[in-house]
This record gives C-alpha cells, structure tokens and sequence, in this order.
C-alpha cells in the first residue's frame, strides 16, 4: 500500500495574479495565458489518489507518492456520484482520458466517469449519470466560491493544475475514495 505523507495543518493564504500577455509563449499549444509550463522530468506517474473526506490528491509513481494537493469537490461531496446535475463528486476507479489546454477552468485533465456501472445505475432510476468531469484549475472567476463548488469535478489552485497537466499522462489510473 502506498504511504500517504503527514497531514500539514498550516495553510497560508494568498492570492497570485496572472499577466495576461497576447504574444505570450506556453509549451503547451493554443494555452489562452502567457506563462510557460515547466516539462516534468521526474519519476513517471503511474497512478492518481483521491480521497475525498481529506480534499487530497495524490499523484504516485509505483507506491510512491510524488506530490499531493488540496482539492475542492463537487458542492455536495458526501457519496458517490449517481445522477447527472447531483453536485457528487464521482467515487471508483477511472482513467485519465483527455487533456483540455483551452479549458475554462485554466487547463483540465478528463475522468473517464461515468463508466457501464455507472450508466446502468443511473438508467436503472430513470436518470442520466452525466459526464464532463474533470480535474482543472480555479480560473479567476472562481476565486472566492468557498471549498467545493464545482457540478462534481475536482479543483485544484491553477498554479497546481499547471503541475498536475504536465506530470500525469493520458492513460494514468485514477482511484476515488470517499
């Protein structure tokens, strides 16, 4: 089992502000901001971790965690996605299946939710299990909306998704706890 690190109680509080260029460079092509993404050259993430009670995401390389990161959920985190505009946050294992460079959320890394568990489930009641979820960043209209308020993806600071997009490759397991 892999090693979570000790929890850090000590937060602090700050704000960073972007310049916004229209001749900026991004490694990354069609970047709608002006500032570079650093490659990662580290260990190869093998696998992503969330665990929801905590707000932590982990990134892993073997058991190894290599970073981890504050989250926001979806505005009702408690148990599993289920329906389509329920606010969850989904629970399970799923991929990380498509990268986003022109998100509206920053960038954004796609959760290959909902899988045929999850379609079945939610048709067994009538619904839709809804889809578009995402790990992504704040984008600056988001500041300030408190802890969870996405529709059920995970948020992460724009700085930290910057990270997260150039470490973790397409393919890459991500498994969700409550």
């Amino acid at each position: 089992m892999y090693q979570l690190p000790k929890q850090n109680k000590g937060t602090s509080m700050h704000r960073r502000h972007f310049i916004y260029c229209l001749a900026g460079i991004a490694s990354v092509p069609s970047v709608g901001f002006s500032r570079e993404l650093k490659p990662y050259t580290g260990p190869e993430i093998t696998r992503v971790v969330l665990h929801k009670s905590r707000r932590r995401l982990y990134l892993l390389s073997g058991e190894k965690v290599v970073k981890d990161y504050k989250v926001g959920l979806g505005s009702a985190p408690a148990g599993p996605k289920r329906f389509e505009g329920d606010g969850k946050t989904p629970e399970g294992s799923y991929i990380i299946d498509k990268r986003n460079p022109d998100s509206s959320f920053h960038l954004s890394l796609g959760i290959s939710y909902p899988n045929e568990q999850d379609v079945a489930y939610a048709a067994a009641h009538g619904k839709r299990a809804g889809g578009d979820i995402f790990i992504h960043g704040r984008a600056r209209k988001n500041w300030g909306k408190g802890r969870d308020w996405t529709a059920g993806c995970i948020a992460v600071k724009d700085r930290h998704i910057e990270e997260i997009y150039m470490m973790v490759p397409l393919g890459t397991q991500i498994d969700i706890y409550p």
